[in-house]
């Protein structure tokens, strides 16, 4: 029951990360390292062998040396590729390119309403709210964190922590 109670954090934090960077365009650290250590816990429960923990956190380390070389770049913002980076750990190799694909489909997509969005001017309404003004700003980034919080999401029920969590 204790690794399902842990199968609410990443939920929640994955929420929390695509919120935080709508709203400001930044994702804190603390979300990432959140998902860290709640995979830390989650592989504490030993719902996991130690060679599986190993690949989860291969996985980790693997996308974190990607995302922080096109951090480096200036291509990702470095929220971006923390987050990226935890929710590694969390799918493992298993889901990861299911995850990559979904991720770039949703952020494709995401990019283009906006840029979309932004040839038109903001209503009434939504031009008074300091993050739809930041949003609309041709200047500022696209907040990617949604799509990559999207696709975890979407990619989790698939995943080896979900099936074994839910004693599958």
């Amino acid at each position: 029951m204790a690794s399902f109670g842990l199968l609410i954090v990443f939920p929640f934090f994955m929420a929390y990360a695509a919120a935080s960077d709508l709203l400001t365009m930044l994702i804190p650290n603390r979300i990432s390292l959140a998902l860290a250590a709640g995979f830390c816990v989650l592989a504490a429960t030993g719902l996991f062998s130690l060679p599986e923990i190993g690949m989860h956190l291969c996985a980790g380390a693997l996308v974190l040396a990607v995302t922080f070389t096109l951090f480096a770049l200036g291509k990702i913002g470095g929220g971006d590729a923390k987050l990226a980076a935890a929710t590694a750990l969390w799918l493992g190799f298993d889901q990861l390119l299911d995850y990559l694909l979904v991720a770039s489909i949703l952020g494709g997509a995401l990019t283009l309403a906006i840029l979309f969005a932004r040839t038109h001017p903001l209503p009434g309404a939504v031009a008074r709210l300091p993050f739809a003004l930041r949003l609309h700003d041709a200047k500022t980034g696209i907040p990617y964190g949604i799509a990559l919080a999207a696709a975890a999401l979407v990619i989790l029920p698939e995943t080896l922590i979900w099936t074994r969590a839910l004693g599958g």
